[in-house]
């Protein structure tokens, strides 16, 4: 959509600000509340596809049960000229991966797992709602005056009464994925002394807790079955590096 473009008779194109495989994601400004907030389209090419219109409804429905101040809020969703939009709450800040990428912002063990505690507290929101978010890496968690935003439930599922063991399994993915971002900033504070890599566990100088942890979210170990596993670890974790000196 061009720049000017008015909407829904509402919302006018600021700007692209994102691109996936299936949606293009715009700025736009709500002409009647004059506020700023983000626009989400079904690709035009993907508009004749069950699939990916199914994916995109699916996206919409649950944004419309998310009732948290640090994910995105749905405010209108429509059609125009047979193609799909819908319109949610902009929430500015930068991504993990522009933090560490571009500001070369660093985390240290501790820095890292206070990190997860406020990450962990938002996935577990998801999952007292059956809400598996599925897609949890670094460009989609947003910081902002040191809090912590999630985004991008692009390829987030609802639970299954029926199929319960794929919720099991959609539950651990979320872990996995909390583990490898836990694994992704201890590496920010790392540098290589070796010409050969070396596994996480002999190159990181962790404390044995957050080994423990990492373990059990990587699926090393026993997976974890709930947050409150993941909890009681985590203060453990935490709790040592206070007595790291």
């Amino acid at each position: 959509m061009k720049e000017g473009t008015v909407l829904s008779g509402r919302y006018e194109i600021l700007k692209v600000i994102g691109m996936g495989s299936y949606g293009i994601v715009y700025q736009c400004r709500d002409m009647k509340t004059k506020e700023k907030k983000v626009l989400k389209q079904l690709r035009p090419s993907k508009r004749r596809s069950k699939k990916e219109i199914a994916l995109f409804q699916n996206e919409t429905s649950i944004l419309h049960t998310l009732h948290h101040e640090n994910m995105p809020i749905l405010y209108d969703n429509f059609s125009e000229n047979g193609y799909l939009f819908y319109v949610m709450s902009l929430i500015e800040g930068d991504n993990l991966e522009d933090e560490i990428f571009f500001h070369k912002k660093t985390f240290n063990e501790k820095e890292a797992l206070f990190l997860l505690a406020d990450l962990l507290e938002l996935v577990d929101y998801l999952h007292q709602k059956d809400i598996y978010h599925q897609d949890l890496r670094i460009p989609n968690i947003l910081m902002k005056n040191k809090q912590l935003f999630l985004i991008d439930f692009g390829l987030s599922k609802q639970g299954d009464l029926v199929h319960q063991n794929d919720n099991v399994k959609m539950k651990q993915q979320d872990y996995y994925d909390l583990g490898e971002i836990l694994l992704y900033l201890l590496y920010t504070t790392y540098t290589s002394k070796n010409k050969k890599a070396l596994p996480w566990t002999e190159e990181l100088s962790l404390e044995r807790e957050t080994v423990h942890l990492l373990k059990r979210l990587l699926e090393i170990e026993e997976p974890y079955s709930n947050a409150e596993e993941i909890s009681a670890d985590l203060y453990n974790a935490c709790k040592r590096q206070e007595k790291v000196i």
